[in-house]
């Protein structure tokens, strides 16, 4: 009877607490139902705060002293550059970060949802926000802007990371690099998968089997990027290397992860 009174739900929710997405769920002792809940947030701490791009291409640097020649990505900022629009502490939020808006737009491009948040903070209209999750907030107050010449230098590591460029549905040799048959002598598996697992035993094919799908179009992080050059006057950033995605793409650059110097090794 007194768990036809509870419910089965709360019944099972005493015994086994469900265990939700990024978060501890308690329930109520009695009742049955959710009580107030105390998030717990496993996002990773960045190096420092960073701030947001967009790609305008590649080309060749020669280096003044040597005439050695890099190849480099070239990063721009678009009209608006990087505003701090929220500032989270543990206090409000559970957990301290900065939220940078980027990219100016005109105001009938967003919602008023996003406008009232913006206007919140004193900030134009922008199109991107995203979350630089610290250890301490202290120094950034809402509508701040961040200036990539104050904030990086020549010849710092960056991590940087935006969406790969997508492929559509490609097959196993493109996708995963595996070999193709041979061409001649009869063969008649030139570019085929091949077997993808027994009959019998275990009868399935595992999980994570690499197979043809679609490739690209995903979140790409390339670390430890090295700035080669800051030019004050185009605003733009010369980057070691490549980066992800097409000219236009839009970029999230933050200091260097390395463990035992910005990051701590627990």
């Amino acid at each position: 009877m007194a768990m036809a009174a509870v419910g089965i739900g709360g019944a099972l929710g005493l015994i086994l607490p469900p265990r939700g997405r990024g978060g501890a769920v308690s329930w109520s002792v009695g009742t049955g139902r959710r009580a107030a809940a105390a998030l717990v947030v496993r996002a990773s701490y960045e190096a420092g705060v960073g701030v947001m791009a967009t790609k305008v291409g590649m080309m060749t640097y020669f280096e003044p002293e040597t005439g050695k020649p890099v190849p480099v990505t070239v990063i721009g900022f678009r009209q608006g550059g990087n505003v701090v629009t929220q500032v989270k502490t543990a206090a409000t939020d559970g957990y301290d970060a900065v939220q940078v808006g980027y990219h100016g737009v005109r105001e009938e491009k967003l919602t008023r949802p996003e406008l009232g948040h913006l206007g919140k903070a004193g900030a134009p209209a922008l199109r991107h926000l995203q979350e630089f999750r610290l250890t301490a907030v202290d120094a950034f107050e809402p509508g701040q802007e961040l200036d990539f010449a104050e904030l990086f230098k020549e010849g710092d590591l960056i991590d940087v990371s935006g969406n790969s460029i997508g492929k559509g549905f490609q097959g196993g040799i493109k996708r995963h690099n595996f070999k193709r048959g041979l061409m001649t002598h009869g063969s008649k598996s030139h570019r085929q998968l091949g077997s993808i697992g027994a009959g019998t035993t275990p009868g399935r094919v595992y999980k994570g089997k690499k197979m043809p799908g679609r490739m690209g179009g995903t979140k790409t992080k390339i670390r430890k990027l090295k700035i080669v050059k800051i030019d004050n006057d185009l605003r733009v950033l010369m980057i070691k290397g490549a980066v992800p995605g097409k000219p236009g793409n839009l970029l999230r650059i933050a200091p260097a992860k390395i463990v035992g110097k910005n990051i701590p090794k627990n």
